[in-house]
């Protein structure tokens, strides 16, 4: 919720705003409010679209953002009285005047938002019961890579940037123990990267955050990480498949050096969330079987498996168009759990199966405590009973709760 807390951050000061995430909360259509923003991804834009639908025949003013609106903003237009595409904390000032002269614009473009006037988001606007005991923060934003199948690069133009370190010092100074960096690549700038985490030390810190596989090779970086209080990263190795990275565009994996760089994580005492897609072209059935047994091989702490999604906007959506291979353009299947395209060398029965499988398969009451127990080794008990076990079983409750897995 880090990005709703930022754009209430950037309002006017006599604006009283008020956060609803329907994950935790139910939506008052009836609520005393002047204007209503809401932001959303692509598989939740049916959703978004009917609750903007509701409360605009109920005479409320409508602006919708986020990553979706922004890849297809006409598209969004039809269900809102305005649309702000891209970052919203350099068009809200505008939009608010413009709302309260009775003359919105239907589109809001701004430049990319100065991360050393990134406003301190007021944490109080959330219910703070309803979420993981953390504290979300945010150093850098975008990605310099341009992955294919990615909608980052193409939400931020392709561009990275950093907050001043001692702006984000000062600012996690105020927060609790535990972090959660909700940056796209917080190792993107290794210069950037290694001073943040050497003025961390100090503070005693215990984070998480996403960062590319480079981190393992590169040893000043990552001993300065482990000693700043880094305890996880989530890492988007994406596919076993060193042809499929190819065509990707991510070239800054290499599968043959995964077992090795991840070792080198754990021997510096941080937990691994491993990224993995399935489903592209030079994936057979035989992967899923393969990537389990490299999963259970290198003991990753956790798993993001997910079905590959070409998402509007993406290189790879373009693609997969051109070559006639979209089969389902209902945005509400674009949820990592659908096949909404044509793959190569299975059917879609047989991808969704086998990614289910997999997820199956590692989320068992089994292989969570082999993991747990191999954990320890590498972990301190602190990390593996206050992240490790939670993070697994909160996975395993939610692929319940969609019917991913069985049990």
């Amino acid at each position: 919720m880090l990005s709703s807390l930022y754009v209430a951050a950037s309002l006017p000061e006599d604006v009283t705003p008020q956060i609803i995430d329907e994950e935790t909360d139910l939506i008052d259509f009836d609520i005393d409010a002047d204007l209503v923003g809401i932001s959303f991804m692509t598989y939740n834009a049916p959703r978004a679209y009917e609750i903007a639908d509701t409360f605009r025949s109920k005479g409320k003013k409508v602006i919708v953002g986020g990553y979706h609106p922004s890849l297809l903003p006409h598209e969004a237009a039809h269900h809102a009285d305005a649309v702000c595409i891209g970052e919203a904390e350099s068009t809200v000032p505008a939009m608010i005047e413009d709302f309260r002269r009775g003359g919105l614009k239907k589109f809001y473009k701004g430049e990319l938002f100065p991360l050393d006037r990134l406003p301190i988001p007021d944490r109080s606007l959330l219910q703070k019961d309803s979420y993981a005991p953390v504290d979300a923060v945010q150093a850098t934003r975008g990605c310099p890579y341009s992955c294919s199948f990615c909608s980052i690069a193409s939400f931020f133009d392709r561009r990275f940037r950093a907050r001043p370190v001692d702006d984000v010092i000062d600012e996690i100074r105020t927060l609790q123990k535990y972090l959660l960096f909700m940056d796209d690549n917080i190792t993107a700038d290794r210069n950037y990267a290694e001073e943040l985490f050497r003025r961390m030390a100090p503070l005693r810190k215990r984070w998480f955050s996403q960062a590319s596989i480079k981190i393992a090779y590169d040893t000043p970086l990552l001993k300065a990480a482990a000693e700043s209080g880094c305890k996880g990263l989530f890492i988007g190795l994406e596919s076993i498949s060193q042809d499929n990275l190819r065509e990707w565009n991510k070239r800054i994996n290499a599968a043959k050096d995964y077992e090795w760089a991840i070792r080198r994580l754990h021997d510096n005492g941080i937990s691994v969330i491993a990224g993995i897609v399935f489903g592209y072209d030079w994936d057979t059935r035989d992967v899923f079987n393969e990537t389990l047994e490299f999963l259970y091989r290198i003991n990753a702490d956790a798993l993001q498996a997910t079905i590959l999604t070409p998402f509007p906007g993406t290189p790879l959506y373009d693609e997969m168009k051109t070559q006639g291979r979209i089969t389902d353009r209902d945005w509400a299947h674009y949820n990592f759990r659908h096949v909404v395209f044509d793959p190569l060398h299975m059917s879609p029965d047989q991808l969704r199966a086998g990614h289910d499988r997999v997820l199956t398969d590692f989320y068992s009451r089994r292989s969570i405590a082999r993991r747990l127990v191999r954990g320890c080794s590498y972990l301190s008990p602190e990390v593996v009973l206050k992240a490790t076990l939670p993070l697994n079983l909160s996975y395993r409750a939610r692929l319940r709760t969609d019917g991913t897995i069985p049990f």
